[in-house]
């Protein structure tokens, strides 16, 4: 077997396939328009903007990547595949199943940031798949760049992670990736002229493919895409064979279940697109047409000998929340889509493509409960779901805690915090209440210091919000998932209570200067409200019911509420997932594609009374 192994397996020279893999924000998808501008694969009259890659609208308003991107460049006569992958732990399942199809991969490292926990996660994953990775320092040009103490910082990390020595000895280029510069020495970045060292240490570092020749074929469909003429796209890395247009294929369903399909269409990647090609071999990364329900982790394979590949292993979701039909008073007003088939059919259409989530039907048929890897994995859904017009309310994020030999255990994060030492005092003691162990403690003596912490990820739920207020957002957060620990106990409330909506009606500036006498306010004079609507946030720990519709009775002396109005502190407006942050068991998001709104799940005071006692 050896023998026939050995004569069947050649390097495919021509092809590099290599994915870029980071933390959030240390700049992968800079990196990338970098390469891509420089692979001159745009015209000279081209007009070219920055983040390139992050076409989804989501995505340049968020600065993350959500979806794993395919493009290619030529260098030196070699193809570069380039995959560019989400950096953000929520989307691991992007992350685990695109490193399937690369050889090596570019770890970028932010210089003054240094490693973070998404940093930890992207490369504990390339190292389980066997990747060899490049490390690239970028950021330079940051003020307060140590590129030599983030090395070691890296070394460290790689020291802790990897699994043979090989893995230990790594190449590293330092960059400037807004600037489109690279070398390999430290002091050369800000002088060089283009980021062509990368590209070189890419050809040297990362493994050509190694493939077999005349094995029948055999991919794995890694990622889907979609186009309005061609339906369906599946798109992976043949592992073997080769592959033609119009040919009759196998198909193996997740399950081991074979079936014939047809490739009618077949494409590569090259620049920011795709183009059409008649065959396929071994290492090369394609799309391709024609299965129509195709999803992934299905095996496209010979027809005559159909040999399935593994399935991706998908870590499972921590974090879960229901999503239902609008039942406000507002309900149906503002959204395409708010009955219950339609939410249903777009949740369990989102499982095609994401493979982190869950969807199960409750015992309501106009409620689903949705599983996620965390606030940020659930909070896209929503946000995209409304953009696309469907309307529908949400509930507080929960964790999922498993049963283990007869014990409660609950998932546990791994936090790290970088904070103005004058404010270290207020968070530390927030965290406290919130049930984190404190495992680290690192000033850098410029006033800063770096603190990492094990919490439960329940305790996490309602932090980014205050941590952010806290620091007077000048503070940096990232957390990681590291598994699952007996249940800390019982976290006490971390919220004032709330001041609710008591009658239907439009706000007024005399009513809303009645409700700041008593808190903050999180809607503006004009703003139409219902009975069960929250309005702001209470100074003590119960709700309170305010009339914020209420007008000012006039008089001959003074007609007119304009002074009022000129002394209402600006309300507080909540991002969608500071709203999920936000809440409490009791109470609701409705989101619209015009408006977020919060609520209680029960609308009227009176029915809430009467729950309280019951309980």
């Amino acid at each position: 077997m050896e023998k026939i192994k050995s004569v069947q397996h050649k390097l495919r020279e021509d092809i590099r396939n290599v994915a870029i893999i980071a933390h959030v924000d240390h700049g992968k998808t800079t990196l990338v328009d970098g390469m891509l501008k420089q692979s001159n694969i745009f015209r000279k009259n081209e007009t070219v903007g920055n983040l390139i890659m992050d076409s989804n609208e989501l995505e340049r308003e968020k600065g993350i990547t959500i979806l794993a991107k395919n493009t290619a460049i030529i260098y030196k006569n070699v193809k570069i595949n380039i995959i560019d992958t989400p950096g953000h732990a929520d989307f691991g399942g992007e992350v685990e199943r695109v490193l399937n199809m690369a050889d090596g991969c570019l770890l970028l490292v932010d210089a003054v940031d240094g490693p973070m926990p998404q940093t930890r996660f992207v490369l504990s994953k390339a190292f389980e798949i066997g990747l060899k990775p490049i490390v690239v320092i970028n950021k330079l040009d940051r003020p307060n760049a140590r590129p030599a103490v983030i090395l070691e910082m890296t070394q460290d990390l790689f020291l802790d992670l990897a699994t043979d020595a090989e893995q230990l000895d790594f190449p590293v280029v330092y960059a400037i990736a807004r600037e489109g510069k690279a070398a390999l020495d430290p002091e050369k970045v800000i002088s060089a002229p283009d980021i062509s060292a990368l590209f070189d240490t890419i050809l040297k570092y990362v493994p050509a493919p190694m493939v077999e020749e005349n094995a029948h074929f055999q991919m794995l469909v890694t990622s889907l895409d979609y186009n309005n003429h061609l339906g369906r796209i599946g798109v992976g890395r043949i592992m073997r064979g080769q592959v033609k247009a119009g040919e009759t294929v196998s198909r193996i369903d997740r399950e081991g279940v074979i079936s014939r399909a047809k490739i009618s269409s077949l494409f590569t990647f090259q620049g920011l697109g795709k183009i059409e090609i008649e065959e396929a071999s071994a290492g090369d990364l394609i799309a391709f047409s024609g299965i129509s329900d195709i999803s992934i982790g299905e095996t496209i394979a010979d027809a005559e000998n159909p040999d399935a590949l593994p399935p991706i292993a998908v870590e499972e979701p921590t974090l879960q929340l229901t999503f239902g039909v609008n039942t406000s008073p507002f309900g149906g007003r503002e959204g395409t889509y708010s009955t219950s088939r339609q939410l249903r059919d777009r949740l369990y259409r989102e499982l095609q493509t994401n493979i982190a989530l869950r969807v199960q039907d409750t015992d309501s048929a106009d409620v689903f409960l949705v599983s996620g890897r965390g606030e940020l994995h659930l909070s896209i859904l929503i946000e995209t779901m409304r953009r696309e017009g469907y309307e529908f309310q949400v509930s507080r994020p929960e964790v999922i805690s498993k049963e283990i030999n007869g014990h409660k255990m609950e998932p546990v994060e791994h936090l790290i915090l970088d904070v103005e030492e004058e404010y270290e005092g207020p968070v530390i003691e927030q965290l406290g209440r919130r049930r984190a162990q404190m495992m680290k403690y690192d000033p850098d003596g410029k006033g800063r210091v770096r603190i990492e912490f094990s919490i439960p990820t329940r305790g996490l739920i309602g932090f980014r919000n205050l941590f952010l207020t806290l620091t007077r957002g000048g503070g940096v957060i990232a957390s990681l998932f590291t598994g699952y620990e007996p249940w800390y106990g019982d976290i006490g409330q971390v919220r004032n209570g709330v001041l609710v909506a008591s009658e239907d009606g439009m706000a007024t500036s005399y009513g809303l200067a009645n409700a700041q006498e008593r808190g903050q306010t999180f809607v503006e004079p004009g703003t139409h409200v219902y009975e069960g609507m929250i309005i702001g946030l209470y100074s003590r720990e119960s709700d309170l019911p305010v009339n914020v519709a209420k007008e000012k009775k006039l008089t001959n002396i003074r007609s007119s509420t304009s002074d009022i109005g000129v002394r209402l502190t600006p309300p507080i407006i909540l991002s969608l997932e500071q709203s999920l942050d936000f809440i409490e068991s009791d109470e609701l998001v409705e989101v619209t594609p015009k408006t977020i709104r919060l609520r209680k799940r029960i609308l009227n005071h009176g029915d809430r009374v009467k729950l309280l006692k019951h309980n």
